[in-house]
């Protein structure tokens, strides 16, 4: 590729500041976590020299706790629980195969959804001439500060300097172009499964990082009315995953217009509430109208044999969703997956003292194994010998699997096993005597997994609620942010009144929910009629 010319970057990943042991003695009691940690002042002093850090294996360290430092603790979980680490190159992140695993389980779901709903995957080249990016003016001005640039390719400088993609939206309408001609043509619809690059100066890992990976749609329409409903699918799409994958209950709406995608002429989108209250964009679903066709002359001759501009959609969610599931639903004891997105829904555990018992409880364990696999559980044995069941518990707490099976001997004996859930902490979430029949056992770790899925839906819900507090004044407004809430309001006031707002409080409009309250509404800036309510909050 020749050299990439950039600039330096000045930061990165940035940081703000037991019943079983008794049963099988002597084995370790069930411990807090105590794994190698990367902390969040090694992410914060990477440097871009290639030499491996040395950690005293000695010294090994606790999660920070969540409520002690959030975005420390945010930190640990990633490193602890193997899902990504850091890349030579400032704010470049390696994901692990646990964490990739997570995002190959969103891939999995969404592939279904756009093939569904009519779309196709492709792939377009990562390289983008510069005179694509200007056409467009507001797309260009939106996205020049997070270009990088190829400037020499081969050893020599280069005629037209390249852009590293930081979305499609313009390679795609200059092929557009060439695909179109007719109304037959349409609708095209899309969509890749990449990488992009945008020059950061501030990131965290999976949440905004220089290079990340994603899904983008593209969709072509003969009428606006045909692009708004296109937008407006699949934005429900992301929706329904949000809350029925990951269960995170998002809140749908409508972006207002400085918050707009740059090029587009609606942007709506999916708002999660993290653990510390900061709100995630989670998914977005563009309006682009024509302003893409205009500027790139992609046209269709109609029904009437006239030539139109086509109305354009595109829609993405990334691998920043990884880390909404985290911030999400974690806790001080590590990671806490929604099962249909978990790498390994049901860990085994088998324990033995003797070593005239272990043959039996591992041929058990294998059994118990092969029964879940074939109902299309994601099934794993950890029969190491190396750690104590104890540890291996914690282990996987941290990792955040769903339910744990431990069988020993008398488990062995009686056909039964002990099943305990990630979510409900202690002797709480752990059932004994659970048979192994498989006319048993199946439904019983379906039926367990549904409902860990419900009660972490539940439990965010909760959460989201009560943090989100009605205004109906500017006051009203700033306590609820400075509290680190999120505020909601009638709102119609101008796109100077919202800058003003982002620069006192922090606090940007995050959208204007689809759910609306009905009745007169004012508007909390101005005291004049709003027609709907927006959602102030700081956010990533």
């Amino acid at each position: 590729m020749g050299a990439l010319r950039l600039p330096a970057l000045t930061s990165i990943f940035t940081s703000s500041s037991s019943a079983t042991a008794a049963r099988y003695s002597p084995l370790l009691p069930h411990r807090s976590p105590r794994f190698r940690r990367l902390s969040s002042a090694n992410l914060s002093a990477q440097s871009t020299d290639q030499k491996p850090r040395v950690q005293d294996k000695d010294k090994d360290r606790v999660i920070t706790p969540r409520s002690q430092d959030f975005n420390a603790w945010y930190l640990d979980v990633i490193a602890n629980a193997e899902l990504a680490d850091y890349g030579p190159v400032r704010g470049t992140m390696v994901i692990r195969p646990y964490g990739y695993s997570i995002w190959e389980a969103i891939q999995d779901y969404l592939n279904v959804k756009f093939k569904e709903t009519g779309h196709s995957n492709m792939y377009f080249p990562q390289f983008i001439p510069y005179s694509f990016i200007e056409k467009e003016a507001s797309h260009v001005e939106g996205f020049s500060p997070e270009l990088a640039l190829v400037t020499i390719g081969g050893g020599k400088e280069l005629e037209e300097k390249l852009v590293v993609r930081p979305t499609s939206e313009t390679i795609v309408n200059h092929m557009f172009t060439q695909w179109i001609h007719s109304y037959r043509d349409l609708p095209l619809m899309i969509n890749q499964w990449a990488n992009v690059t945008r020059w950061e100066m501030r990131t965290k890992p999976f949440i905004r990082t220089l290079e990340f990976l994603w899904q983008e749609g593209h969709t072509a329409h003969a009428t606006a009315d045909e692009a708004e409903k296109e937008a407006m699918q699949m934005i429900d799409v992301y929706t329904k995953f949000a809350y029925e994958q990951a269960a995170i209950p998002v809140i749908a709406g409508r972006k207002s217009r400085m918050e707009t995608f740059a090029g587009a002429s609606k942007t709506y989108t999916i708002e999660a509430m993290m653990g510390d209250k900061k709100a995630l964009q989670a998914g977005t679903s563009h309006n682009l109208g024509q302003n893409f066709s205009r500027a790139f002359g992609t046209q269709f001759t109609d029904e009437n044999g006239l030539r139109q501009h086509v109305w354009q959609t595109s829609w993405a969610i990334s691998t920043r969703f990884v880390g909404g599931i985290i911030m999400t639903h974690g806790d001080d004891a590590g990671l806490l997956l929604p099962p249909w997105l978990a790498p390994i829904q049901v860990i085994i555990i088998p324990i033995w003292k003797k070593d005239n018992e272990k043959t039996g409880v591992l041929s058990t364990a294998s059994s118990v194994k092969e029964i879940l696999q074939a109902a299309g559980v994601k099934v794993k044995i950890d029969d190491s010998e190396q750690k104590t069941p104890g540890w291996k518990f914690n282990f996987y707490e941290m990792k955040g699997v769903p339910l744990r099976i431990e069988i020993g001997p008398r488990d062995v004996s009686s056909g039964s096993v002990v099943i305990s859930r990630r979510d409900v902490p202690g002797k709480q979430g752990k059932v004994f005597g659970i048979s192994m029949e498989p006319s048993t056992l199946v439904p019983y770790i379906k039926n367990k997994l549904t409902e860990v899925h419900s009660s972490l839906l539940e439990r965010a819900v909760l959460f989201r609620d009560s943090n989100i507090v009605d205004v109906c004044s500017y006051n009203e407004l700033k306590e609820a942010i400075s509290q680190g809430k999120w505020a909601r309001g009638p709102w119609s006031a101008s796109d100077s009144e919202e800058l003003k707002v982002k620069e006192e409080t922090g606090a940007t409009i995050r959208c204007f929910p689809f759910e609306q309250p009905e009745g007169p509404k004012k508007c909390l800036m101005t005291g004049i009629s709003a027609d709907e309510v927006a959602i102030f909050a700081k956010s990533y």
